[in-house]
C-alpha cells in the first residue's frame, strides 16, 4: 500500500474533505470485515480465493482447454452478474474486435428475449463447431433460460450424444432447475457459492470458466484478485 499516492488534481473532492470522511469509510471497513450489516450473508468473497476448492478449479481449466480444442466459437448464457465480469475481463484483455482476432470467438446470449438477437446469433455460428457455457443459479432466470432452450435443442440437433460434452453448467450446487437439468442430461456442472452473488462472482466459477476457454490465464487473475482482497481482509 506504501506505493500507491493519492492524487486529487482536477478532482471535485479536496484533501480535507477525504480527511472529513474518513471515521465513516474506516467504520464501513470494520463492519465488512465482521460480516455484519446489509447484505452480510453475501460476503464470501472476503475469503473465496483462500478457500477455493482446488479441485473444482483445475477442472474448471481443464474444461477451458477443451472449450479451446474443441471450439471455433462459444456461447456464454447468462445475465447481469452471471456474465458481465466474464466479459469485461475477456474484452480488456483480448482488446477490440477480439472475435476477430482471436480464437475461439466468444459471443452472449441469455441477456434479453429477443428472438431476432437469437436468430442473427445462430445464424453467425451456424456453420461453427461451438461450446456453451450456461450460468445461472436457479435456472429460471426467464431471459437465459428461453436461450438455452433453444440452443440446446440446437447443440443436440447438431451434434446428437456428443452435445452433452458440450454443454457447461455453473449453478446451484444441490438444487435448482438447471440442476435437475444437468444432472438428467449429464452436463459438466461448476458452483455458483450461495454467499457470493452480483458482481463479486467474477472471482466464482461464474466468471473463471469463461475467462479460461477464452484463454485468458486464471492463474494470474486469481493472483491479481488475491493482492485485492488483502487490502479488505487486513485491518490496520
Amino acid at each position: 500500500m506504501s506505493d500507491i499516492a493519492l492524487d486529487l488534481k482536477g478532482s471535485s473532492i479536496s484533501v480535507d474533505e477525504m480527511k472529513d470522511i474518513e471515521p465513516e469509510i474506516m467504520s464501513a471497513h470494520e463492519i465488512l470485515l465482521d460480516r455484519k450489516g446489509i447484505s452480510s450473508e453475501m460476503t464470501g468473497w472476503l475469503d473465496f480465493i483462500e478457500n477455493m476448492d482446488m479441485s473444482e478449479y483445475e477442472e474448471m481449466k481443464k474444461a477451458g482447454e477443451y472449450i479451446r480444442s474443441s471450439s471455433e466459437a462459444f456461447i456464454i448464457l447468462g445475465i447481469g452478474g452471471s456474465y458481465l465480469g466474464a466479459r469485461a475481463a475477456i474484452e480488456a484483455v483480448r482488446g477490440d474486435f477480439h472475435n476477430e482476432l482471436c480464437s475461439p470467438e466468444v459471443y452472449y446470449a441469455g441477456q434479453n428475449i429477443s428472438g431476432a438477437y437469437l436468430n442473427r446469433l445462430t445464424e453467425v455460428v451456424k456453420n461453427k463447431d461451438i461450446c456453451i457455457i450456461v450460468i445461472s443459479k436457479s435456472g429460471t432466470t426467464l431471459e437465459t433460460a428461453i436461450s438455452f432452450r433453444i440452443l440446446r435443442e440446437l447443440m443436440e440437433n447438431r451434434y446428437g450424444d456428443e452435445a452433452r460434452s458440450r454443454i457447461f453448467v455453473v449453478t446451484d450446487k444441490s438444487s435448482g432447475a438447471l440442476k435437475t437439468v444437468s444432472d438428467l442430461k449429464g452436463y459438466k456442472t461448476f458452483v455458483i457459492p450461495d454467499d457470493i452473488g452480483g458482481r463479486y462472482s467474477v472471482i466464482t466459477p461464474v466468471g473463471l470458466l469463461p475467462m479460461a476457454a477464452a484463454g485468458l490465464n486464471i492463474d494470474d487473475f486469481i493472483e491479481g484478485v488475491k493482492s485485492g482482497v488483502g487490502m479488505y481482509s487486513e485491518r490496520s
